[in-house]
């Protein structure tokens, strides 16, 4: 991610080299991959503009078109391209009503202040041995009878085998069977205690330090560290709903309700106040929420079916309450009203799907936002294949496992974009952008040097892995010679006869029969 104002480096340009330089590539291990997320989507210049004026305008986007084009891509980039989230949202216990949570929004400075304060209630951890002898005694550390240092978990003293505690002996054996059954219980007045406050001067000043257990260790709380936990115990309880720290990208493709919206979980102690969990603790926040100053990505945008009037109800107030969804959950009488989902919205989907996008959902993202068809093809000239170099390069890197190709492998490549953009897209002398099987092919051809132990592709590994990397149904039309072939020869007398498929065909003019 490139944080606003930070330069790209000297030795990083933007874009790789243009034209003679293009010659002096061997492989991709020759070509630069651009720092800017968004530089690295492939020949979706019109989409790139407008991700960049969203994402510092704060504009929401649709981008409609076929798979494996660059959307998801799209939207991630725009998300990298914002500036990090400024605000942490907390929900707060409420006193007067539990089963009403307040929200509480904390800037980033106050948040980063309270760590450092969160950082300084601690306190100093020291060894028994550091710490004044009356005080190690107390605590139950040292022996006051041999001097012996121990668990304070130990009520008697491993070496000399009276109680540490001075005041209680149990080498009269007339008791020792009691208190060995007993144990500590027995005499509760005596036990060491669990902290001490005593004063102490320190650089020329007195003031009152407080020595606690801590396991083994014992905890020494300072002046300052007590008014700190005082302020902190002030503080009225609260979970922090979405954190300061987090990323600004949230991809909800196919979220349930629950997960898109929040919800507030099931206690079966209810509000019970010795076993149950507050209701505040409860809350969870939903996709939108965790948006809040970043991207809502949502792929597939129509089968979100009736939740898209959530999406738009939230983009329209920037706020959106939390409740239990399940009216058999102790979470149903739980709501936490007002809690902020200021996002940018990022939606996608085919064309074939566009007629099933809510009206007013297209109309608010039109309305403060902008509608992209993107690119199926580029042109197949010097500047676009060196940018599908660039994209072969990009693949090599991100997946890690396989080595670089060879300057004919990408060639090869090349010529295979050109391919399919006549095949698929009936377009000549263009570039296909279905950029995502065309990574599948790299990837394939990199396995397949994998195996070889290659030291990189090289052109015959990409000829073989066009081969492995076809589409059932070419396969199927390869050896069958059509699809319908296919089926008849692979399926018996029996599965064809108990087949649904033939079924409804035989008997779609029956009215009496059916799946039933």
């Amino acid at each position: 991610m490139i944080e606003p104002g930070e330069e790209q480096d000297e030795k990083t340009p933007d874009v790789i080299s243009n034209g003679p330089i293009v010659k002096d590539i061997r492989s991709t291990a020759d070509i630069v991959i651009p720092k800017d997320p968004l530089k690295r989507v492939i020949g979706q210049p019109e989409a790139v503009e407008l991700a960049e004026i969203a994402a510092k305008q704060r504009r929401h986007l649709l981008l409609v078109g076929p798979p494996g084009t660059g959307k998801s891509m799209i939207a991630q980039a725009l998300a990298l391209h914002l500036r990090r989230p400024m605000e942490e949202i907390r929900v707060v216990h409420n006193p007067e009503n539990p089963e009403r949570p307040l929200i509480q929004v904390r800037a980033r400075d106050t948040v980063e202040n309270e760590t450092v304060i969160e950082d300084k209630v601690e306190g100093e951890i020291i060894d028994p041995k550091a710490a004044p002898v009356s005080v190690a005694e107390k605590l139950g550390y040292k022996c006051s009878n041999c001097g012996t240092y121990s668990s304070p978990k130990d009520f008697f003293c491993p070496k000399c085998s009276d109680t540490k505690v001075t005041g209680m002996s149990h080498s009269d054996k007339r008791f020792g069977d009691i208190v060995g059954l007993v144990g500590a219980a027995a005499f509760k007045g005596l036990e060491a205690s669990e902290r001490i406050t005593m004063t102490r001067k320190r650089y020329g000043k007195e003031e009152i330090v407080v020595y606690e257990r801590a396991g083994d260790m014992i905890n020494v709380l300072d002046q300052e560290t007590l008014e700190n936990r005082r302020a902190m115990e002030k503080v009225s309880p609260s979970k922090k709903l979405v954190r300061l720290n987090r990323n600004p990208f949230v991809l909800s493709t196919g979220a349930t309700e629950t997960e898109l919206l929040g919800d507030v979980r099931h206690d079966p102690y209810g509000s019970h106040p010795q076993l149950g969990t507050p209701p505040y603790e409860r809350v969870v926040a939903g996709a939108i929420h965790e948006a809040h100053e970043g991207v809502l990505f949502i792929d597939e945008l129509p089968h979100l079916g009736h939740l898209q009037r959530y999406i738009l109800t939230a983009m329209q107030e920037k706020r959106f309450p939390i409740n239990g969804r399940n009216p058999q959950s102790a979470g149903a009488s739980v709501k936490v009203v007002n809690v902020p989902c200021d996002f940018i919205f990022v939606g996608a989907c085919n064309i074939q799907d566009l007629e099933y996008i809510l009206s007013p959902l297209r109309s608010r993202i039109i309305g403060s936002g902008y509608e992209v068809l993107v690119e199926n093809t580029m042109e197949n000239t010097e500047e676009n294949r060196e940018l599908l170099m660039q994209f072969i390069a990009q693949e090599i890197y991100m997946d890690t496992r396989i080595p670089h190709a060879d300057l004919e492998a990408i060639n090869e490549i090349i010529d295979e974009a050109e391919r399919r953009a006549l095949k698929y897209d009936k377009k000549e002398d263009s570039l296909t952008l279905r950029l995502r099987e065309l990574g599948g092919l790299i990837r394939s051809a990199g396995d397949i040097a994998t195996s070889e132990k290659a030291e990189m592709i090289n052109k015959d590994h990409i000829k073989l892995a066009l081969k492995r990397s076809k589409p059932v149904e070419e396969q199927i039309h390869e050896k069958y010679g059509s699809y319908e072939k296919g089926v008849a020869r692979d399926m018996s007398a029996a599965q064809r006869s108990k087949s649904p498929y033939h079924y409804w065909n035989e008997h779609q003019y029956d009215d009496k029969i059916g799946y039933g």
